[in-house]
């Protein structure tokens, strides 16, 4: 269970902030707006037949005995970090009290949730009533107990609420007592798949946030975060991927080498920590949607790094030693708008590695970044079909990443 902050005014977002939003409609999160990847806005003299136009989830001023809820399932199953729930804009009919209740079904065994229609001034209808109360939410293990909301005011509307629990949850309950209005629900998080299951002769996404892989440092992100290209499924637009600023650094007139690569002196880069230790054997650059703004080259390194080597590099801002960095992909040329399939150097390597740095020359945009490959821990069940590879971590390094 999580502790109730007692400070609810913070100079700062919290750290687990900068984490994923496991509930964002971006990566799959169901139920309404409260969902939605953009910050909530305001319509000054709008109005519906309900009353004013709100941007968020706002419940009818309730005249029977109880409360309020949703039930939101998880785009990401995963370890949650912390919430935020967003008040913004709601003044006077905020949500007064909210607590948060989690649980956590398998993949296999999601249980059925009736998709709620759009019907604004009318409550949920007894069949969905019923369906619902299969999932016996009231009995959900409680991450934040009920606590007092702060109005949306632009000073406060952020009411952050840490978690120390380190299990996975597939599926939150938002409460809110008695009834009222919220803008956004943010569940902050990691991703978190069981290893052992699936087969192990299929190569895995090691780096997707969707089992738990992060970027842990970078050079630029003018126009988008680096977490952004190992998301789930394909980019939905340009918004959807990591873009960096123009580098102020290219020459006035630009030239190519006797191998048609462009003579930049700088790049971007961003290194990124895999959900799982392996060996990476395929990569997925996708440019989809950067007609204009691609990257003219990339290449991919990796390194094995223990938890603690990891904290000193995100201190040195990533300075790490040459010889700590590994080819997994060597100096590529990109072209925009489409999908590279493209084999790594890891077999020749014979190494496992931990963490991975994609750099783009001289900037530019990618949408989607894929590592595709083998746990270390079951790596060694793949075919056979190359020389017998020598597989070998550190002691020390997280068994959780």
């Amino acid at each position: 269970m999580a502790d109730s902050p007692r400070e609810r005014k913070v100079a700062r977002p919290p750290d687990f902030t900068q984490l994923i939003d496991l509930a964002s409609e971006f990566v799959g999160g169901k139920v309404s707006r409260v969902l939605m990847i953009h910050s909530s806005f305001f319509k000054e003299h709008e109005y519906t037949e309900f009353g004013k136009w709100m941007d968020g989830w706002q419940t009818r001023r309730k005249r029977i005995p109880g409360h309020d809820w949703c039930v939101v399932q998880l785009g990401i199953q995963g370890v949650i970090r912390g919430f935020d729930v967003d008040t913004s804009y709601f003044t006077g009919d905020h949500a007064p009290r909210v607590s948060i209740q989690a649980a956590n079904f398998e993949e296999d065994k999601q249980p059925e949730i009736p998709q709620r229609e759009v019907r604004t001034g009318a409550a949920a209808t007894p069949e969905e009533f019923e369906a619902i109360s299969e999932l016996k939410s009231d009995d959900w293990s409680c991450l934040v107990p009920m606590t007092e909301l702060t109005p949306g005011n632009p000073a406060s509307s952020h009411n952050y609420f840490p978690v120390t629990s380190q299990q996975r949850w597939s599926h939150v309950r938002l409460n809110i007592f008695p009834d009222g209005g919220i803008a956004r629900l943010r569940v902050y998080g990691t991703g978190q798949k069981d290893w052992t299951a699936g087969d192990p002769k299929e190569p895995l996404d090691l780096v997707t946030i969707a089992y738990g892989g992060a970027c842990v440092g970078f050079s630029n992100a003018h126009f988008g975060h680096p977490n952004n290209i190992i998301g789930v499924g394909t980019a939905k637009s340009m918004a959807d991927g990591w873009e960096t600023a123009r580098r102020l650094d290219r020459p006035p007139i630009l030239e190519n080498d006797e191998n048609g690569i462009l003579l930049v002196p700088g790049c971007e880069w961003a290194v990124f920590r895999l959900a799982h230790p392996g060996v990476i054997t395929q990569i997925e650059i996708d440019t989809k949607y950067f007609k204009g703004n691609s990257p003219e080259t990339c290449k991919v390194d990796g390194c094995i790094l223990t938890a603690q080597e990891e904290e000193d590099m995100v201190r040195q801002k990533w300075d790490l030693p040459g010889h700590k960095w590994k080819p997994l992909l060597p100096v590529t040329k990109l072209k925009p708008d489409e999908m590279h399939v493209l084999d790594s150097l890891t077999p020749e390597l014979q190494d496992v590695i931990t963490h991975a740095k994609f750099t783009i020359t001289p900037d530019g945009g990618v949408s989607r970044l894929r590592l595709k490959g083998f746990p270390s821990s079951i790596c060694l069940l793949r075919p056979r079909e190359k020389p017998m590879m020598r597989f070998s971590v550190k002691a020390g390094f997280r068994a959780n990443l």
